[in-house]
């Protein structure tokens, strides 16, 4: 299928476009997982730590990052001719967490992105959108060097509903992201089609 036209040569295709969030901890890989799967070259804002940084930024774990999100990271990616995300990366220090209210806006779904290492991390991201009930996958990161725990062990630390997805993924690999993000579409949509069937006289 060619983009926007389909086979049989019929008027291009008007897309429908969804938000996504990529949330989770310092030093996760969200601006990895968003520069790894955007189509478009991906909106940055990032910012040398600095050493005024250093005492409320606590690198243990990523001792080699250099930089932070102060804003937001955005991308774009077509899943198919007539679906499009819009991927919006969360900074990951509390004192941005101010912006995540803008950012969660209007959007269909998340991905919380985990690192075994530093589990704890993610917590405040998964409080938040279940706090907002906004439909979230657990992305846990495999970083090299880190150990492996099988989904159930995630799940049951980060005391998960059961109906919450938890996948292994490679941030810094296109297929691996995608596999993750038709995962967050997936699972919103069934959210939205079991709350309408619930709400159904």
């Amino acid at each position: 299928m060619i983009l926007g036209r389909t086979e049989r040569g019929k008027a291009p295709v008007e897309p429908v476009t969804l938000k996504i969030l990529v949330a989770g901890g310092f030093g996760v890989g969200k601006t990895t997982l968003v520069g790894a799967v955007s189509e478009i070259k991906p909106l940055r804002t990032e910012e040398m730590l600095s050493e005024v940084g250093r005492p409320v930024d606590d690198t243990s774990g990523v001792e080699g990052k250099h930089t932070t999100t102060v804003a937001m990271d955005f991308g774009r990616i077509t899943l198919r001719a007539d679906l499009v995300l819009y991927l919006f990366g969360t900074p990951g220090q509390d004192r941005f967490w101010f912006l995540w209210d803008e950012l969660a806006t209007g959007a269909l779904g998340a991905v919380v992105l985990a690192d075994t290492r530093r589990l704890e991390d993610c917590f405040a991201a998964v409080d938040y959108f279940e706090r907002r009930s906004i439909p979230f996958v657990v992305g846990v990161n495999c970083f090299e060097g880190a150990t492996r725990y099988p989904v159930d062990s995630v799940r049951r630390a980060l005391d998960l509903d059961e109906r919450v997805p938890v996948v292994l993924c490679d941030a810094r690999d296109r297929e691996s992201v995608k596999e993750v993000l038709v995962e967050v579409v997936e699972h919103a949509v069934a959210r939205v089609a079991a709350a309408r069937e619930h709400a159904t006289p």
